[in-house]
């Protein structure tokens, strides 16, 4: 088996040199195992994160920071 070259998030071209991949995590698929997410070294400032998961993230820092 082959393993699909990675597209870069922002530009949606693909990656070619494996050393200019940056791997920036995985994506859940609704009926499948999902992806991973990568982007060109030059591109990575350029992707923007998952809003959902950024107020989840925030939600779970302001719940241990007041714990403490």
């Amino acid at each position: 088996m082959i393993a699909p070259v990675p597209v870069c998030r922002a530009c949606h071209e693909d990656i070619t040199d494996p050393d200019d991949a940056v791997y920036l995590g995985h994506e859940e698929g609704n009926s499948g195992p999902g992806w991973s997410i990568w982007a060109h070294r030059a591109h990575v400032d350029q992707v923007e994160f998952d809003p959902v998961a950024m107020r989840a993230l925030a939600r779970v820092l302001i719940v241990q920071a007041l714990e403490s």
